[in-house]
């Protein structure tokens, strides 16, 4: 039942913050099209403190934020400037490149707050990796809901229990946010072709009495309906979808399928072609030292 199993790795982007990197892995680089995934939190901002993650690109993928906790304000080059809060979901389609930044609000800021969340990247596919780039909003109460066997399940993105969620896709894909209580028993969607589990908090037992804690992702065998259970409370991401169309890279920021529109990027990035961000152009994150993809 069990293909691959990960824990998550700490890392520290910086100032404090820091994350489990789950996604990707040596030997595991995408569950469906999702080809990236941060756990991050929780963290706790006493008033006067704030988030930043400054001016940054992408190409090729596009980006999605999930709160459990706390607010998370987006800005980005099409003009975009939006606050997420728990349980709504931000959608950046990068496409042919965008430039964003995720901050911390004023009024925030001077409140002090606990954030918690996945920040998860998905892989465009080839026909769509360089589509016009595009940001959506979708609040909490527009995403479909499901509760039974003691759980409540919100379908983020794509298809599962036989609902769709408003969250546009180019790739068959879900994406399920499982709040579970003491005695659920949860199946996952028999309909898509790769499929896995991460443990945000709690501790989940699948049915071949395979057990995962906290920041714990289990990658399952295709076929069959798996289902998993929990004795205590207990918060899952669900997520996949059909297998993507060829490999991609992954250098910093920037995904694709083609090494060589990498480099592009880097050389745009490093020449300041990529747009500015209205109202937050004043700084901006430098390319790593990583030496470049061949390509």
């Amino acid at each position: 039942m069990i293909r691959r199993r990960i824990e998550g790795r700490r890392r520290d982007l910086g100032g404090g913050f820091v994350v489990r990197r789950v996604l990707p892995v040596a030997g595991q680089r995408m569950v469906g099209p999702f080809i990236f995934w941060d756990h991050f939190g929780p963290a706790d901002y006493a008033p006067g403190e704030r988030f930043d993650v400054r001016p940054h690109p992408h190409i090729n993928l596009a980006t999605v934020t999930y709160l459990f906790e706390g607010e998370i304000f987006h800005r980005d080059s099409l003009g975009s400037a939006q606050a997420i809060h728990p349980g709504a979901v931000n959608w950046m389609t990068a496409g042919r490149g965008i430039t964003h930044s995720e901050r911390t609000s004023p009024e925030t800021q001077a409140a002090g707050q606990r954030m918690e969340g996945i920040q998860a990247w998905v892989a465009l596919p080839k026909t769509h990796e360089e589509a016009e780039p595009s940001f959506v909003h979708h609040p909490a109460d527009t995403l479909p809901a499901i509760s039974f066997d003691n759980a409540r399940r919100t379908l983020i993105a794509g298809n599962a229990f036989g609902a769709v969620s408003p969250v546009e896709v180019f790739w068959p894909t879900f994406y399920v946010d499982v709040e579970a209580k003491a005695g659920a028993s949860v199946y996952l969607p028999d309909e898509h072709e790769e499929r896995a589990v991460y443990v945000a908090s709690g501790r989940i037992r699948m049915e071949d009495g395979e057990v995962a804690e906290e920041g714990t992702m289990l990658v399952l065998e295709p076929g069959g309906r798996p289902h998993w259970t929990t004795d205590g409370d207990a918060r899952v991401l669900m997520l996949g979808g059909k297998a993507m169309d060829g490999p991609r890279e992954i250098w910093w920021n920037f995904v694709s399928s083609r090494p060589e529109r990498i480099n592009q990027a880097i050389d745009d990035w490093d020449a300041d072609r990529f747009a500015h961000i209205p109202g937050d152009d004043e700084e901006r994150i430098p390319l790593p030292n990583d030496p470049r993809p061949k390509g």
